[in-house]
């Protein structure tokens, strides 16, 4: 089983926060679709032999497409991939995208699963956030979208300056009380060459606290333990039955290909990129061309890789699987290097996987980061 994830590089507006790869110009709409239709067409061979299960519209904004365009590219995977009965077929929206009528449409469609970038319920975390939509729309969509989906994740941020536990807590109850069966949630990070980066250099707004952000975290999991949610990976909670077959996949270290300016791709060996940038990718695409680089992944990489998604997820990572697929040198590294975490009781072993604890939840980058195999090789 593998996956396609096709990357949507437009937004309406810039959010202060983001550093992935878009453009505000919508100029270039239509000739990028025809682009992202060519490279399904051009790469339908580097998944041969596999059946596609999961397919991901991510950006970017995807919900600035029509629905036609939508479902253009939806028929060019089916036409150059064997796809399984009833894929997971995501598409990330913000709630400004999503009318009443538009929801309807959606729900027509072959999409299965929304991601709703709602971020805050409360106006003036998103004016500072400088996001599209407003709480009344981010309450609306939701209102909406329930009534006619049954798998709705939505997106909520904490760590943001200023927000206090209870606001919090509050944020957390408002997502609750649709009913949705999968929250994603992140820290509000500075990331360079961002906005807001720009605005916490000249002191316009508050540098986020790591010290909140780690009090909004156990707040969020405890309470959504309490809900019957699993904490299935570091960011993202879901029901039983609910949890990202797309992002799970990623994960568990499937095969995928990514479609679009600055998407990935991994095929268990190589990782390969496209340019971030829509006029070259353009420039490529109506010359034949794949606007991509390619990397064989040495053991080493493959070893850090697995680490690092097995430690944010509750798989965790396998004693027997490095045994088996990196070697005994490996594996007597990693026993090693864990060892203070586990003394410290922010890793434990439960029948020969290594898995953070829950006050080693939060440290699972960086606790993954110090098990790092480097120049092995």
């Amino acid at each position: 089983m593998a996956g396609i994830y096709i990357h949507i590089p437009f937004c309406r507006q810039a959010c202060h926060y983001c550093d992935f790869h878009f453009s505000t110009s919508m100029k270039n709409r239509d000739a990028m679709v025809y682009a992202l239709a060519k490279e399904i067409a051009l790469r339908k061979n580097e998944l041969a032999g596999e059946v596609i299960e999961t397919i991901y519209f991510g950006g970017g904004t995807p919900s600035v497409l029509s629905n036609e365009q939508l479902q253009f590219l939806l028929d060019e995977v089916y036409a150059n991939h064997t796809v399984i009965n009833n894929p997971e077929i995501t598409l990330e929206a913000n709630p400004d995208d999503l009318s009443n009528d538009r929801i309807i449409e959606l729900s027509n469609s072959q999409i299965n699963r929304l991601s709703i970038g709602v971020q805050s319920f409360f106006g003036e975390d998103l004016k500072m956030m400088n996001r599209a939509h407003n709480a009344t729309q981010a309450v609306g969509c939701l209102t909406e979208a329930v009534a006619h989906f049954d798998n709705i994740t939505l997106d909520l941020i904490y760590g943001i300056p200023g927000m206090s536990n209870d606001r919090w807590m509050q944020n957390v109850d408002k997502a609750l009380s649709f009913g949705i069966p999968h929250i994603s949630s992140y820290a509000l990070t500075v990331e360079p060459k961002t906005a807001l980066y720009t605005l916490v250099k000249k002191g316009i707004i508050a540098a986020p606290s790591d010290e909140a952000a780690h009090e909004h975290f156990l707040l969020l999991a405890d309470r959504l333990d309490k809900e019957g949610f699993v904490h299935y990976e570091l960011s993202n909670f879901g029901k039983p039955g609910y949890f990202s077959k797309n992002n799970t996949a990623y994960w568990l270290g499937k095969k995928y290909i990514g479609i679009g300016p600055s998407a990935h791709s991994y095929n268990g060996t190589h990782r390969s990129w496209n340019v971030a940038n829509n006029t070259l990718y353009l420039k490529s695409l109506q010359d034949n061309k794949l606007p991509l680089e390619t990397e064989e992944l040495t053991v080493t990489d493959r070893y850090n890789e697995y680490v690092m998604t097995g430690l944010r997820t509750i798989w965790g990572v396998d004693v027997k699987r490095v045994q088996v697929e990196f070697g005994t040198q490996f594996l007597n590294y990693l026993l090693k290097e864990a060892t203070p975490f586990v003394q410290q009781g922010l890793l434990s072993f439960e029948s020969n996987t290594l898995k953070t604890t829950r006050a080693g939840k939060f440290l699972a980058d960086g606790l993954a980061s110090d098990l790092f195999f480097v120049n092995l090789e």
